[in-house]
């Protein structure tokens, strides 16, 4: 015991030091956090066995949930909304184009079977929250027309359409199946609308009309409150990621008292929850595996960044006379991330007798994302 918690804390010290320091390292903090996992993991100097697949999924999954919820709760909606309808169709429309086009390329390319070409283009599908928020905050990045607005909210919502996607591609290697596919569709999208706006509702009215919450304890009540929705929706087969996002939307644009200590509070337990799934991934990873599937990895990455995400972008923003600029930018910074790798992890865990090392690939594409877009946003920003 003594020396578990003696690692958890040295660990948390080298992520707080990464942060601090990754400006001089000229790349995003999250590469370190993951690095840094690489570094304890079986192929790593501390040499810590970890390939539980179905308990990082338990963690992974809570850990997005806040950062979900933090998303929405974050985004200032007056600011937002003019850019609303542009965000809302990249997180859904823009997520199915994404996840088709890199789908065909794995199937008819690189010889993957169908359902997995189908499972590699829903969990790469969706651009990542957590990295995107880093870089942008982080770097303090100013662009023109709302574009950070449109990449903020866009990044934090479009992960339920990918985590969707990927319950469909999971359910289709377990059934063989596709009866079942509309009745999923629908339950994913109702129930996750559903809990996620009743519950908003109940802690508004909770909060403001009556005494329950004691002085001191809103945290508590609001992390209650993430966790029911969260739990309930997943219960009902509703998509909980949906779910605790709008929770936070309506919670964060609405006056709440003590909101000054909420936000400041989920700040850090966002942050908490990114260094965890960063470091759980990097510790899952088996850096000898990487050289067999670097190849068919930069491939993908090169149809995502060069071409299924730029289709997708421009196809749907050209219609709002967005600029070529503009439309360059959005494509450029569509990272792939944590969201991507968890739901990877999902997979595994759910099937693991899938002989295609999922995990390993999109590991790898994540990685080669955010190393690699993620340091020159900032420099392409400026061009």
């Amino acid at each position: 015991m003594a020396i578990t918690l003696t690692c958890v804390s040295l660990i948390l010290f080298l992520c707080i030091i990464a942060d601090k320091f990754s400006g001089k390292f000229g790349m995003p903090t999250l590469i370190l956090f993951m690095g840094i996992g690489m570094i304890f993991g079986s192929d790593g100097i501390f040499k810590i066995a970890f390939s539980n697949y179905e308990f990082a999924e338990k963690i992974c999954m809570l850990a997005l949930c806040f950062i979900m919820f933090y998303g929405g709760f974050n985004t200032k909606w007056a600011t937002a909304k003019t850019v609303a309808l542009k965000a809302i169709l990249l997180s859904t429309i823009g997520v199915i184009i994404t996840a088709t086009i890199t789908g065909l390329f794995c199937y008819f390319v690189l010889n993957f079977t169908f359902v997995e070409s189908f499972l590699i283009g829903s969990v790469l599908s969706s651009t990542d929250a957590a990295s995107v928020f880093s870089i942008l905050r982080k770097k303090k990045l100013n662009l023109k027309n709302g574009t950070a607005s449109l990449l903020e909210i866009e990044s934090g919502s479009n992960d339920p359409v990918s985590y969707m996607l990927t319950i469909i591609g999971i359910s289709l290697v377990n059934s063989k199946s596709l009866s079942t596919i509309p009745l999923m569709i629908f339950s994913q999208i109702f129930f996750g609308l559903l809990i996620g706006v009743s519950f908003a509702f109940i802690g508004l009215f909770i909060i403001k009309k009556t005494t329950i919450i004691s002085n001191g304890l809103d945290t508590i009540f609001m992390i209650a409150l993430i966790l029911a929705s969260f739990g309930i929706s997943l219960y009902i087969n509703g998509n909980a990621l949906l779910s605790v996002y709008l929770l936070g939307i309506i919670l964060g644009n609405t006056k709440i008292k003590n909101k000054d200590i909420l936000i400041p509070f989920f700040d850090g337990i966002t942050g908490l929850a990114q260094i965890l799934i960063f470091f759980l991934l990097g510790l899952l990873a088996f850096p000898h595996k990487f050289p067999d599937i670097a190849m068919p990895s930069l491939c993908i990455v090169a149809i995502l960044t060069l071409i299924a995400r730029p289709i997708a972008v421009f196809a749907l923003l050209i219609p709002f006379k967005c600029s070529i600029k503009q439309c360059l930018l959005t494509s450029w910074s569509g990272l792939r991330g944590a969201a991507s790798i968890v739901f990877s992890i999902m997979v595994v865990a759910g099937n693991p007798d899938i002989s295609l090392d999922i995990f390993h690939i999109v590991f790898m594409v994540a990685l080669f994302s955010v190393s690699i877009q993620g340091t020159l946003i900032p420099k392409i920003a400026n061009k």
